[in-house]
């Protein structure tokens, strides 16, 4: 009985965590099973080494086993380099008995999986079943690293020999249900990106198909800055052909412009003309003389061989478009897209038209 009048249980106490802790750590001073010599002089007795030394003595089996019993009792202390470095001497002992060089090198796979060095944990998976094409424990641990390292057919592959002869394996049975589940859904996002990019290519090809049906030059500046906006489909279309274009309207009287990123083709462009411009509003800060009024207006487009095109005021821009084809006979000629962007030029009536006209035609006879 014990003080406080209850029962002692009799037989061995079950070990804590911090029991093996201390256990494993007066291993470490004793000579037989130390990692290293201590770096005192008094340590170099002759004892000592001899001490040592009789770790090293018996059959490659007896040794073998030896470093692998101490290289369990570090693993079981979640000391993973030490128990390594105890199963690589077992290894290193070259024992000649298979099942002892086979739990070694499942042992030391283990120690490596934990440490995440999945590349070792395959080399000893491989090597022990070359020694025992059934060991489970090898292909078992093969498929935990192949699963770390995303190689799932491979992972399903190691699951699937292992439990053609041993069926009822829990362990393995557990990791090929994780890798299936992950294989799944690897399998589930690759045909969604794969849907994806079939979808952005069949739309690349439409709208190519689209823009030279219109006409139109697309030019890239690759020193340009990142245009947020470019030409799509009407998503309100059903008939699927529409198309939206951004539209700089460029005003060179005063070096500034506006964009209108949303400009479907078949919108006349009084219409934008008469909502940025009203005949009462105020007129922009820019406009120093209060010229640009709806009414008061009037819009140039320019092709790609230099032609100027006056838009009338009830033409679209899907109607710019077809005046800036070529005429029978001549050489290609449309609109440019440059940088995802159709561009027009917005003058007020009267002289300022004049002057940019006539400046325009110089520049393109020079």
């Amino acid at each position: 009985m014990s003080a406080d009048n209850t029962p002692a249980i009799a037989g061995p106490r079950p070990l804590q965590q911090d029991d093996i802790d201390r256990k494993i750590k007066e291993f470490d001073s004793v000579p037989l099973f130390m990692k290293s010599l201590p770096e005192s002089e008094d340590a170099a007795a002759p004892s000592l080494d001899a001490l040592q030394s009789l770790i090293y003595e018996g059959t490659p089996d007896e040794i073998a086993q030896n470093f692998k019993e101490q290289g369990n009792d570090y693993f079981k202390g979640k000391r993973y380099r030490e128990a390594l470095g105890f199963y690589t001497q077992g290894l290193d002992a070259k024992p000649q008995d298979s099942a002892i060089l086979e739990a070694l090198l499942c042992n030391r796979a283990a120690c490596n999986l934990e440490l995440q060095n999945y590349g070792s944990v395959l080399k000893d998976c491989s090597r022990a079943l070359t020694i025992n094409p059934r060991s489970s424990k090898a292909y078992y641990r093969s498929a935990l690293a192949l699963l770390a390292l995303d190689k799932l057919e491979e992972a399903l592959d190691c699951c699937d020999r292992c439990l053609a002869y041993d069926r009822d394996n829990k362990g393995v049975q557990g990791v090929r249900e994780k890798v299936s589940r992950k294989k799944e859904e690897k399998d589930r996002r690759e045909r969604e990106k794969a849907e994806k990019m079939r979808k952005e290519r069949e739309e690349k090809m439409k709208m190519r198909k689209a823009l030279e049906e219109r006409h139109i030059f697309s030019v890239h500046d690759p020193d340009a800055p990142p245009n947020p906006y470019e030409p799509h489909f009407d998503p309100e279309d059903p008939s699927g052909k529409t198309l939206i274009f951004p539209v700089f309207f460029l005003y060179p009287q005063y070096a500034t412009s506006d964009i209108v990123p949303t400009f479907v083709e078949d919108t006349p462009f009084s219409l934008h003309i008469s909502t940025m411009f009203p005949p009462n509003a105020p007129p922009p800060e820019w406009d120093k003389k209060g010229e640009y009024v709806d009414g008061n207006l009037v819009i140039y487009g320019i092709t790609r061989r230099k032609r100027l095109l006056k838009v009338g005021k009830k033409m679209s821009l899907k109607d710019l478009f077809a005046a800036a084809q070529e005429k029978p006979g001549e050489e290609k000629d449309g609109l440019e897209l440059k940088d995802g962007c159709v561009t027009v030029v917005i003058l007020p009536k009267g002289d300022e038209e004049k002057k940019w006209v006539e400046e325009f035609k110089r520049n393109r006879a020079s």
